[in-house]
């Protein structure tokens, strides 16, 4: 009986200690529960970052296009055709032969006559004596008395509409008291008939143009009409 007893001692005294000791060794905790998506739930979104929301967008990036081929004004196919210049009008009545003493059948129309290599005559040449008189071809208003190296001593006049200028060239002086803006009659004296400029020294004539103006009535641009018409009876 008493060796019983010794042994359910033993016994007990072992499991004590053995329970003490388990409890005594370091336990490692508990992996965390993973959820799993089984496709019946939607799926978690990522954690969202400190930052987002914070930073600017992104600045649009352009192409350049500086660089590119591309059509930047309309193809001339594209741009209907410009319409051919109409030809200069008729002043209207006949001009008056202005130089003194000349008559309408002693004239030579010289406007479409070849001048160097690149340009036409597109005025009337009316040959007389130096110092013969230069008459205005028609009512109007001095515009310009101007020098030029082909032209020499010139005048140019516009008819009253300011439609027509007419410029008379190579004079060898202008009447006494002419001025710009001087308003002049048909047949008053504005001149006489010389060389200057690259006229022929050997050849006084007086060079007689008529031009239709543009727009802007610039004395020195417009349109040539042939005046040799215009000055026939």
């Amino acid at each position: 009986m008493r060796w019983l007893m010794t042994f359910l001692l033993g016994v007990l005294v072992g499991a004590a200690g053995l329970f003490v000791w388990l409890r005594q060794m370091p336990h490692e905790p508990a992996a965390p529960a993973v959820a799993v998506n089984t496709g019946s739930l939607p799926a978690l979104p990522p954690p969202r970052s400190n930052l987002e929301g914070k930073l600017p967008p992104a600045p649009e990036v352009l192409p350049d296009l500086t660089e590119l081929d591309l059509p930047l004004h309309p193809a001339a196919t594209d741009t209907p055709a410009a319409a051919p210049a109409a030809a200069p009008s008729v002043p209207p009545g006949k001009l008056l032969v202005p130089v003194d003493g000349i008559a309408p059948a002693k004239l030579t129309d010289t406007f479409d006559q070849q001048r160097g290599n690149e340009r036409h005559h597109e005025a009337l040449d009316i040959m007389a004596p130096k110092g013969t008189k230069v008459l205005a071809a028609a009512d109007g208003k001095i515009v310009k008395l101007f020098t030029s190296k082909p032209g020499g001593l010139t005048i140019y006049e516009f008819d009253p509409t300011e439609k027509y200028a007419y410029y008379y060239a190579h004079l060898d002086r202008y009447a006494d008291g002419l001025q710009e803006g001087a308003q002049v009659k048909r047949g008053d004296v504005i001149g006489y008939v010389g060389t200057t400029g690259n006229a022929d020294p050997n050849a006084p004539h007086l060079h007689f143009a008529v031009f239709e103006l543009t727009p802007e009535k610039q004395w020195w641009k417009g349109t040539p009409v042939d005046p040799y018409p215009l000055l026939q009876p």
